[in-house]
């Protein structure tokens, strides 16, 4: 039976994270805001040396909006973060960033962290998200590309478009080669939770990997595959992420981060080439179960 000053503790939660809620809600609005605007004042700059600068001011709101997040995270959170980075970090390379995926506060999280570590981050989205309020013009702004993804049963019926969907990314992501970019991919393909885990997957901690998002993005900017980051985001004492951050309950946040070499019978074109894709798949697997391993061990080390 609860308590009532466990009751009490929990009523008085309520208005914290409303005041909380608010505050990123403003944030959100504030600094998407300015990437509209100044997304938009960019448009007739295009093909000329002004809009790098532009880009850049842009990329410094999207970075502010992260490290505001996150500082709100710990203005109403009492968090220990605990950082590691096996490897060297460059702003001057291309990077696959892979992670698992548990809650929106990932995407602030690997925003922030890229400061002054790695080319800020891209992401790959889905076309019906450039219609959400502030988050589709935002990431227009940033060119971050939208993806129009048909299924195996569309394409079966009009296989004209087959294809389409890559040459329309490879395109809009022409301007990534010659500006080192960080792509993040979550190769889970959807946030994982403990009802999808225990419905759809073998892992203690992970949803099962997909290998297409990968092949997708190697297709459109092969430079990314060069360099792979693996990055491990834990949540040592909750399962209910973005809630119990709204309302002030996580204690602790573990960012792991290994530099991995892609081996060599893996690269090459894996969108375009089954065996490699296989291939890939077969190593992807291998690290997916490790990583796995990992997340168990470091949530056991950093448990509040």
């Amino acid at each position: 039976m609860t308590s009532a000053s466990q009751t009490n503790t929990a009523y008085a939660q309520y208005p914290v994270g409303f005041v909380h809620f608010l505050s990123q809600c403003g944030n959100t609005a504030f600094w998407a805001s300015l990437i509209i605007v100044f997304g938009i004042l960019k448009v007739p700059l295009a093909n000329t040396k002004a809009v790098k600068p532009v880009n850049q001011l842009i990329t410094y709101f999207f970075q502010q909006f992260a490290r505001f997040s996150i500082g709100l995270f710990n203005r109403f959170n009492d968090i220990d973060w605990h950082i590691n980075v096996d490897g060297e970090l460059s702003q001057d390379q291309w990077y696959l960033l892979i992670s698992n995926h548990q809650s929106w506060a990932d995407i602030m999280i690997l925003t922030d962290f890229s400061r002054h570590k790695i080319p800020c981050p891209k992401f790959f989205l889905k076309q019906q998200l450039l219609y959400v309020p502030f988050v589709g013009l935002s990431a227009w702004a940033m060119d971050m590309p939208f993806m129009q993804r048909y299924s195996r049963q569309y394409l079966e019926k009009h296989p004209e478009k087959k294809g389409q969907d890559i040459e329309t990314t490879r395109k809009a992501c022409e301007k990534y080669k010659s500006t080192p970019t960080t792509i993040i991919n979550f190769v889970e393909g959807t946030r994982c939770t403990e009802a999808k885990r225990k419905d759809i997957s073998h892992y203690d901690n992970l949803l099962p990997p997909r290998a297409g998002g990968i092949a997708f993005t190697s297709e459109a900017i092969p430079a990314v595959t060069k360099h792979i980051l693996d990055v491990s985001i834990v949540y040592p004492d909750t399962q209910h992420v973005m809630q119990d951050l709204v309302f002030g309950r996580v204690k602790s946040i573990v960012i792991d981060v290994r530099v991995l070499s892609l081996p060599d019978n893996c690269k090459g074109n894996s969108f375009s080439d089954p065996e490699t894709r296989d291939k890939f798949q077969t190593w992807l697997n291998a690290h997916w179960k490790n990583k796995d391993q990992r997340i168990s061990v470091l949530k056991n080390n950093h448990k509040p």
